[in-house]
């Protein structure tokens, strides 16, 4: 790491220390510079403004999430890894509320890329689950809807705690999302068995590949499947 990378990871989790005391989710850039010790002119260079630190405050916040998530040991039940997935994704908005609200409350002017990583590594277990079987949705529209009922769920929380503190009321709302895209959830019967069948091949293909195919034969092979299982 270079000492202009060691500076502005020093300015990120000095401003994050600051956010997380504030009354109001706000920073002062002139208290984060005291506090690492440079001028205020250091900040503009390396952040453009207090909209640029914002946003690498934000995509810090991911990369904790993130390796938050790594340090959960993935199952062989890749729907129990999924509903994991929901309750540590609260639990992190309670363990860092103003933190979660500057990473995926809305700001129009950000940059950050935050929200878009923790999507992906939903797709990721979600891939998992139509790999085997599971999924009746292909995993990206499945992902932005779990996204954005569990980042409605923590918002919700953190804005109004006594009235969302009950853990069976953040599950009803897991279920009723997972009830969607879930085969297992649904019933069967409700199931369309050929579209389910290429979600998961596609899957398996994204997962192990496969040396059967040419690279030419694999990707127009997905692109049949993603015909099949494209939304009706």
């Amino acid at each position: 790491m270079t000492g202009t990378d060691s500076l502005r990871t020093a300015m990120i989790e000095a401003a994050e220390r600051q956010l997380a005391t504030s009354s109001d989710n706000e920073i002062a850039t002139r208290a984060v510079c005291e506090a690492v010790g440079v001028s205020q002119p250091v900040l503009y260079r390396l952040f453009g403004d207090k909209r640029g630190l914002l946003d690498a405050i934000a995509d810090h916040g991911c990369e904790r999430y993130a390796t938050l998530k790594a340090a959960q040991e993935q199952t062989a039940d890749p729907v129990a890894d999924l509903r994991a997935g929901w309750d540590g994704h609260l639990a992190f908005a309670k363990e860092n509320p103003a933190l979660y609200q500057l990473m995926f409350t809305p700001r129009p002017w950000s940059h950050s890329t935050a929200r878009d990583r923790v999507f992906d590594l939903l797709v990721e277990t979600l891939v998992r689950c139509a790999a085997a079987g599971a999924l009746q949705v292909e995993p990206r529209i499945a992902a932005r809807l779990i996204l954005a009922a569990s980042i409605g769920n923590a918002l919700s929380h953190l804005a109004g705690p006594a009235q969302f503190d009950d853990p069976a009321q953040s599950h009803r709302m897991r279920d009723a999302v997972f009830s969607h895209v879930l085969t297992e959830s649904t019933g069967q019967q409700d199931a369309d068995p050929l579209r389910t069948t290429a979600l998961r091949l596609h899957a398996q293909l994204d997962l192990e590949g496969t040396d059967a195919l040419e690279p030419a034969e694999v990707a127009l092979l997905l692109r049949w499947l993603e015909r099949v299982t494209r939304p009706r």
